[in-house]
């Protein structure tokens, strides 16, 4: 068989596939909707119900970012309260201080400043959570590559409730 044959053989069952129509067994391919966002383990280690909206945690000088969206469609949700605590240069995870909440923008990003994170438990990570009512509650513990990193982003997908 050469690459002649091999054209004119799929030519011609293209062109039977077009004369008999569409079977049942012929589908054209979906794509999966978008899954939601499990929540990590410890992730919800020294969770504050109801930390304050800020404009920055401490004295900032790192970047806590990331992205909300909504599953099945992925479509960007605004004005979503996300919460993110960390150990920090100027305080323990567990602290009042450092902890802040933020909300996401129209295109359903979010970032909020706050101290450099530096290692807990052997791994510089922070902690973020969405808990709110329309959607499933969701915990994150993300690991940060360095400790030497001045940012760290996480991105949510959420299930409606």
């Amino acid at each position: 068989m050469n690459r002649r044959t091999l054209l004119s053989a799929g030519a011609a069952g293209a062109g039977a596939l077009l004369a008999m129509g569409t079977s049942s067994h012929f589908v054209p391919a979906r794509a999966a909707g978008l899954a939601p966002t499990p929540s990590m383990r410890g992730g919800s280690n020294n969770y504050r119900p109801g930390a304050p909206i800020v404009e920055r945690i401490g004295n900032g000088g790192f970047w806590m970012t990331g992205s909300v969206r909504r599953a099945g469609d992925g479509a960007p949700l605004e004005g979503i309260r996300i919460q993110i605590w960390a150990h920090t240069t100027e305080g323990y995870e567990r602290d009042p201080e450092s902890h802040g909440a933020t909300l996401t923008g129209a295109d359903g990003t979010f970032r909020l400043e706050m101290p450099q994170i530096v290692p807990a438990f052997g791994q510089p990570h922070g902690h973020l959570a969405y808990d709110g009512d329309a959607y499933e509650t969701v915990f994150l513990r993300p690991v940060m590559p360095s400790p030497r990193d001045t940012s760290l982003n996480a991105d949510f997908v959420l299930q409606p409730v």
